[in-house]
């Protein structure tokens, strides 16, 4: 059945129908606009856009690996700024002939996602159209906190990093070149796992600086660097990859440290802490900032690679 037999509404109330609400949710779908805790009082608020053949393809992930993805890609931004999240908002455009199972398992997934962090699919709209295309809104709680921004780096913090890094890239790779295995490659760029909780602690022990590493690390520091006019140097030795990761590389032909460090997807929080703070496990030292024109550079030198994802480019 494709969503031109039921109709607009028909789509509704089936999509409804897979959506669970969580604590932070006071009144989901049903009325014009939906209410949702803030304790807090202040809101932080992202938004981001997936489109069919741009960031994802349907003969590669099932509409449920597409609502994880799309859930993940917006939490990630909330946790990053040292919130909690409590609410997405999901607007779809779809061609009448796309069927009806694939919006109900990218529900699904939206909200099993959001289920993670005990946030909620409270509400959204929906449109014809030529493309498939998911645009979610991230609202998120502070909790008391201050916003973790990106312009907050000072000379002599370490850097760290928090998640897996490298791997949903590789997965596209794979899967680009025809391939479906190894599984836990083509499985991070199906459904990244974020560390949502890391965002949270980083901002309760000092994190100076934070961001999603959704287009690159490298990248991605190079904001960071940026608003911050600091320099940040990574040191390739901080990381570990995986025997599958190095084996793909090799078989592809292709340097695993640039799916490492210019390689997007996995939404691991990169982020910048002072030097004496006693980091968590989970967060892993990868650098230093250092004063300097704003840049980052790999071993003391700047990195001759693409260093991250450009929609324009």
């Amino acid at each position: 059945m494709t969503i031109s037999q039921i109709g607009e509404f028909g789509l509704i109330q089936r999509v409804v129908q897979k959506l669970e609400m969580g604590p932070t949710c006071l009144l989901g779908p049903g009325d014009d606009a939906a209410v949702v805790v803030a304790p807090d009082s202040r809101i932080v608020a992202s938004t981001d856009v997936l489109v069919e053949g741009r960031h994802f393809r349907r003969d590669w992930s099932s509409g449920a690996d597409v609502g994880h993805r799309a859930a993940a890609a917006n939490l990630a931004d909330i946790a990053a700024m040292g919130a909690a999240p409590t609410a997405l908002l999901v607007g779809l455009c779809a061609p009448p002939d796309l069927e009806v199972a694939w919006a109900e398992e990218l529900a699904g997934g939206l909200s099993a996602e959001a289920g993670r962090v005990g946030a909620s699919v409270v509400g959204g709209d929906m449109s014809a159209s030529p493309t498939l295309v998911i645009a979610v809104t991230a609202l998120g709680d502070l909790r008391g906190n201050r916003p973790v921004v990106r312009s907050g780096a000072r000379p002599g913090d370490v850097v760290a990093l928090a998640g897996r890094i490298g791997y949903a890239a590789a997965g596209y790779t794979v899967l680009s070149r025809g391939f479906r295995t190894p599984k836990l490659l083509v499985e991070a760029f199906r459904r990244p796992e974020v560390p949502y909780s890391a965002g949270l602690a980083a901002a309760r022990i000092g994190a100076t600086a934070m961001v999603d590493v959704s287009d690159g690390l490298l990248q991605d520091l190079g904001h960071i660097a940026a608003a911050s006019a600091v320099a940040i140097d990574v040191t390739a030795s901080a990381f570990d990859v995986p025997s599958q990761m190095r084996d793909a590389a090799s078989a592809l032909g292709v340097d695993p440290y640039a799916w490492v460090l210019a390689g997007g997807d996995d939404h691991a929080l990169a982020a910048t802490f002072p030097p004496d703070v006693d980091l968590p496990s989970y967060w892993r030292r990868i650098g230093t900032v250092t004063e300097g024109a704003p840049e980052v550079t790999v071993d003391g030198k700047p990195f001759t690679g693409r260093t991250g994802w450009d929609h324009f480019r």
